[in-house]
């Protein structure tokens, strides 16, 4: 294929997703949302705000998961859901702790996770985030960018607690992972969700990658962790995201012989909606964009 021509396909693709991603921030004919968010103990001093329901509406209304760890000088934030969930989020918050948040760290640049992020600023937190997701925002003309950014590695130390922070590339092209050492827990935003109702999906505007998600998954199982926390839906244990990372090696693995074999994209997709319950909904926007990655 000519390069010109295969920019021009490459254009189009990815003005496809965008697009996708587009209908999906406006709501369209979404139902309402469910219950306000709850709280769930991962473990001491580590506490998730995630949606009662997982579905679109919901990630609309109120974003994705956020994770707070409390310290005895403050609270270290991992995401920030919502703008509109902001009050929510403070006042469940609250019942936890009267400590100030003192650090936000956002696993990546998307609204869901980003949203609240602006107000939280204004209430004197630190907002940290990957240079290259700070890229993103700055590009996207977003409110409430981050303080400060790192490259490659970093660690927030907070009242004798720490996090450690690692820029792997996947859903974006710099998604940060947090791993809290002491309690063998490690949060990874939108690299995994675990409904089928939010599939996982690579945001291809925004720099991810399918086969960068498959090498960061696997050099997030080379760490030291019991539990994963995503970006949507409830938290699994490492097992379990094996299991995950299996299926999705399976499901790149059908694109790519299927692509070779010159299938259609909706040939494609009725694949991979039948043998994995992958690539209708959300996820749909996706195939063209495999099929130019996994050539």
């Amino acid at each position: 294929m000519p390069v010109f021509r295969l920019l021009s396909v490459i254009a189009v693709a990815l003005a496809a997703i965008s697009t996708t991603h587009a209908q999906q921030g406006r709501g369209g004919n979404q139902p309402p949302p469910g219950p306000a968010p709850k709280l769930e103990k991962i473990k001491d001093d580590l506490y998730v705000l995630q949606n009662v329901n997982s579905t679109m509406a919901d990630l609309i209304a109120y974003g994705g998961n956020a994770t707070f760890y409390l310290t005895e000088a403050g609270v270290i934030m991992i995401d920030s859901k919502s703008d509109q969930e902001h009050d929510d989020l403070v006042a469940k918050l609250r019942t936890l702790t009267d400590k100030p948040v003192k650090y936000v760290i956002l696993t990546h640049n998307h609204g869901d996770h980003v949203g609240g992020a602006a107000k939280l600023q204004a209430m004197g937190a630190t907002l940290l985030i990957s240079a290259n997701d700070r890229d993103n925002m700055e590009r996207a003309k977003q409110a409430g960018i981050p303080n400060l950014a790192y490259v490659g590695q970093a660690k927030v130390v907070l009242g004798g607690k720490e996090v450690q922070l690692r820029e792997l590339r996947g859903h974006t092209r710099g998604d940060t992972v947090a791993y809290f050492p002491a309690a063998r827990v490690i949060c990874v935003g939108d690299l995994l969700t675990t409904a089928d109702t939010i599939p996982m999906i690579v945001s291809y505007p925004d720099g991810g990658s399918w086969m960068d998600w498959s090498k960061s998954i696997d050099e997030i199982l080379k760490m030291d962790f019991d539990i994963v926390i995503p970006g949507h839906g409830p938290a699994v244990t490492k097992p379990q995201l094996v299991q995950i990372r299996n299926k999705f090696a399976a499901i790149l693995e059908r694109v790519r012989t299927m692509n070779r074999d010159r299938k259609t994209a909706e040939e494609i997709t009725q694949a991979l909606v039948m043998e994995f319950n992958w690539g209708a909904g959300p996820s749909a926007g996706q195939i063209p964009g495999m099929m130019i990655e996994l050539r």
